[in-house]
């Protein structure tokens, strides 16, 4: 099957029920190149017309706190003083640089989410 740039809804959509179809396509076949085609084709199409934005830095340490238990006092252990962490989940101080590498360490939280503005 010959693929193009999914240009419309209609391309995108035929081009879903294909990869359903050949979606556990062996590597190094023929639909498995094709698998690995439209997978990038599909991608590229929803990367340009279903952006996500990311998350709110200190929602994103909020929701990361709540998946790991982590109590104010937790923070307080990766950044530093508990009023800190009072005053950075109320959006009263900002990140620095060296909490952002911390709270990335220790927490997962990509520093790409950390560095916004906010």
């Amino acid at each position: 099957m010959e693929h193009k740039v999914i240009k419309n809804e209609d391309e995108y959509n035929q081009a879903l029920k294909r990869l359903e179809i050949i979606f556990d396509a062996e590597p190094e076949t023929a639909e498995g190149d094709e698998l690995d085609l439209l997978s990038l084709l599909i991608d590229n199409y929803e990367k340009i017309h279903f952006p996500i934005d990311l998350p709110d830095p200190i929602e994103a340490i909020k929701y990361r706190m709540e998946q790991m238990n982590y109590k104010p006092k937790d923070l307080a252990d990766v950044i530093g003083f508990r009023s800190r962490v009072t005053e950075i989940l109320g959006k009263k101080r900002k990140l620095s640089l060296d909490m952002i590498r911390k709270i990335n360490k220790q927490m997962h939280i990509s520093t790409e989410v950390l560095v916004q503005e906010y």
